[in-house]
């Protein structure tokens, strides 16, 4: 590159990797994220570094791993002391650095009752965490929480938002209902118009933030859109719009709930939809930078920070070491992405704070786990990590791609709701567990199931020396 890329990164929330039109198995509608890949590298094995919002975020944000980052779960804060890539890009790379949508790198709230740390406007305290600029907000479920604990006011941008336009209260109440009659289950149409939907009310604040870029700054852009997170609920349009005609997908796998078929259809309708309005938001936000003339010289980086089950194997939400809750979309497209295509090869999105500090032209810390893929996007390198990890509360894992191998998970603590294990455990009682649960390899070809240990002992020596080399080191 003649120059250093803008770069523009786009996170949605709870996606999960294989729900893309580039699957034929699944009906939902992604052209514009399809479009992304072709002309760029579409990864079909990334997983995120610990399936649940701030351990992964703040894993990406440090460029370290779950065990070493030592964000345990939603409830933990941020380490004091800790440099963020984005600190790196602004006040060692000089780049603008900005940021609209949700800042979930640790417990984002403090006081009695708990606030939102980014305040009303969405721009307290950016500076200490890198951002030049930001419209922040709390997330999908947290802003309508933090209103009802405060009397019914506003705490954040969105909701403050809505309450301007009148639609504050419908929304509160919308989510009261949603939750009364089953959180997974739920799909009715929400009453909001589409203008005022979270994620098209994101995409326009991102744009705002590209129009008041400085121009003779090169930049970086963290666009955090909130579906497709539970609940799902959907406009009157986005509902219509796998249900006028009905469109039908494959039910969940090995899944025994007692939910009928026909209620997983309406789910799966509902999710399709919150899919298929991500790939509108980065349509837009492409067709914005192209009409800005600077499409040509920006990095675009596509993925999410954890995946969802959606019933597969008796489980909803994430947390779980199953690929579907671990797993995560990836597609990388711009200038310096030769290497382009289709990438099974094992990758995590921990790698991605060390590529976008090599494409500011700086170079990554000796001290992060993450590595750089610059060189391999460009093809200067023919592979990159032979496995890649993830772990959470008791759970450690380890896959190179076709085969997996678990440490210290138990099915039924990972099923949602009530159920969860706390993700704050101390380490004496994760060894413990890790100890007394049977370990698990997959292979995911078939199903993650069914223990493979005794068809694949090969596999399975190779990636517990591997799971075991990495643990030695955190």
């Amino acid at each position: 590159m003649s120059r250093r890329p803008n770069i523009l990164f786009v996170q949605s929330d709870q996606q999960r990797p294989d729900w893309l039109e580039m699957n034929p198995a699944i009906p939902v509608r992604s052209p514009h994220l399809r479009a992304l890949g072709e002309r760029g590298r579409r990864f079909t094995h990334a997983i995120c570094p610990s399936p649940l919002c701030a351990p992964s975020r703040a894993c990406l944000a440090s460029g370290l791993e779950y065990d070493r980052c030592r964000v345990w779960g939603n409830e933990t804060y941020f380490p004091e002391g800790v440099q963020t890539y984005h600190q790196r890009l602004r006040d060692e790379a000089g780049y603008h650095v900005m940021a609209a949508g949700k800042h979930h790198v640790g417990n984002n709230q403090s006081g009695n009752p708990p606030r939102l740390h980014r305040g009303i406007d969405g721009r307290e305290g950016i500076e200490e965490w890198g951002f030049s600029d930001a419209i922040f907000n709390a997330g999908l479920n947290q802003a309508t929480i933090l209103m009802r604990r405060n009397g019914g006011i506003p705490q954040d941008t969105y909701m403050t938002y809505l309450q301007e336009l009148g639609l504050a209260q419908i929304h509160l109440d919308d989510y009261t209902r949603r939750n009364q009659e089953g959180v997974w289950t739920a799909t009715f149409p929400t009453s909001l118009p589409d203008e005022a939907y979270f994620d098209s009310w994101i995409t326009r604040n991102a744009k705002t933030l590209i129009d008041r870029a400085p121009a003779d700054q090169p930049w970086y852009l963290e666009v955090n859109l909130q579906n497709p997170h539970h609940p799902w609920d959907v406009t009157e349009s986005m509902h219509d719009a796998y249900r006028n005609p009905p469109v039908d997908f494959p039910p969940p796998e090995h899944c025994t709930l007692d939910i009928s078929p026909q209620t997983h259809q309406e789910i799966r309708r509902n999710w399709a939809a919150t899919v298929e309005h991500l790939d509108d938001c980065l349509g837009q936000l492409l067709t914005h930078l192209a009409q800005r003339g600077c499409l040509d010289d920006t990095i675009v980086v596509y993925s999410s920070d954890h995946g969802e089950m959606l019933g597969d194997y008796n489980q909803f939400q994430k947390v779980s070491p199953l690929q579907a809750s671990a797993g995560v979309p990836l597609v990388i497209a711009g200038p310096g992405v030769t290497h382009r295509g289709v990438d099974g090869a094992p990758m995590t999105i921990l790698d991605l704070a060390s590529t976008f500090i090599e494409w500011s032209g700086l170079t990554p810390s000796a001290d992060m786990d993450s590595l750089s893929l610059a060189s391999y996007l460009r093809g200067e390198t023919q592979t990159h990590r032979p496995f890649v990890f993830s772990g959470l509360s008791a759970w450690r894992m380890v896959t190179d791609g076709q085969f997996k191998l678990i440490r210290g998970y138990d099915p039924v603590k990972r099923s949602g709701g009530d159920t969860f294990e706390p993700t704050t455990i101390p380490a004496a009682e994760v060894r413990r567990l890790q100890g007394e649960r049977p370990e698990l390899l997959f292979d995911l070809t078939h199903n993650e199931c069914e223990d493979t240990s005794a068809q694949n002992p090969e596999a399975l020596r190779r990636l517990q020396q591997a799971l075991d080399d990495h643990l030695a080191v955190q």
